[in-house]
């Protein structure tokens, strides 16, 4: 990676991305050696211009910055670095330097599949993920079915709670049917997209 350091005096500019949630966490300065430091120890190292020396974000709060990728702007003068965060990123206690908060409760569905699709690899014994995937397609689409069922009762008749917690059922077993097909959740997102009009 060629990078310019010298249009701002030997510093190039790095904003802090989370990669799960896509929220931007923090902006911080790089000199060579700081960059070069992030590289080597998969944590995320900055050059503070007011200590005028190199520190490595969680070195004393224990909430590092473990780099996931790193890209160059198209000038080659600024790092995009995705991380995954331990803890807050603020030195006031906040998730981000903005006082944001950091999650996307809709990016759990994601997190599950890969859960569902490691257990199908797997097949762990005491797992009820592993006896649907053992009882076949048959079984595992009955299950969607009376999950369906199950919440369209809860809607009509039933409670807000009870609508939500049967729902859920219903969306779990749709991902382990789908995984079963070699299919994820994500391929019902690029569905709807399809289908969406402006």
């Amino acid at each position: 990676m060629e990078l310019d350091f010298e249009k701002m005096g030997g510093l190039i500019p790095a904003i802090i991305q989370d990669n799960q949630t896509k929220k931007v966490l923090m902006l911080g300065f790089m000199n060579q050696e700081a960059f070069d430091k992030t590289v080597e120890t998969g944590k995320v190292t900055f050059y503070s211009r007011t200590k005028q020396r190199l520190w490595t974000k969680g070195e004393e709060s224990g909430n590092f910055l473990n780099v996931v990728s790193i890209k160059e702007d198209c000038d080659k003068d600024t790092l995009l670095i995705k991380v995954n965060p331990v803890g807050p990123v603020c030195h006031t206690g906040a998730d981000t330097c903005w006082d944001e908060v950091n999650e996307e409760p809709i990016l759990f569905l994601s997190y599950l599949q890969d859960f569902i699709s490691r257990r199908y690899a797997e097949m762990p014994e005491g797992s009820y993920t592993t006896s649907l995937f053992k009882a076949g397609i048959n079984r595992m689409a009955q299950k969607v079915g009376e999950e369906a069922v199950e919440t369209v009762i809860e809607a009509t008749n039933g409670t807000d709670d009870r609508l939500i917690y049967e729902a859920s059922d219903m969306i779990y077993h749709l991902i382990v049917l789908l995984t079963s097909k070699g299919m994820r959740i994500e391929d019902l997102a690029v569905e709807l997209k399809k289908r969406h009009k402006c």
